[in-house]
């Protein structure tokens, strides 16, 4: 099994939302992304989600959203169609080629985190 791993957010502490879109993800079935919050010392909130591009309108359509995080910690998201589906985290679902992952923020406190990708 071939893995490829990619920084989709590098670790920053951010005031608003992040959107990397573009996102290649080749020929690959599936993906784990890594959301990890380091600093979190106002408590904000943040709500991850993957979107995938429909090539034939140039919209983007949801594919997966997280519960709101507000802590310091790591959580992992799933896609894959080997997988069964669980509510705000694994999407059991083929990994579609082209992504767009959003973090948008609750306000304006400032947090900390990266997003990464893995491709299964």
């Amino acid at each position: 099994m071939n893995k490829k791993n990619k920084t989709i957010l590098a670790s920053a502490a951010r005031t608003a939302t992040a959107t990397a879109s573009g996102i290649d993800t080749g020929d690959a079935p599936a993906a784990y992304f890594v959301l990890d919050v380091t600093v979190d010392g106002a408590a904000a909130s943040i709500t991850w989600k993957v979107d995938y591009l429909d090539e034939t309108s140039g919209k983007y359509v949801n594919l997966l959203t997280g519960a709101a995080v507000a802590d310091v910690g790591t959580t992992v998201y799933k896609i894959s169609p080997a997988l069964t589906a669980v509510a705000n985290s694994v999407a059991a679902e083929h990994l579609p080629p082209t992504l767009k992952v959003t973090v948008t923020h609750a306000d304006t406190d400032s947090i900390t985190y990266s997003v990464g990708m893995i491709l299964l």
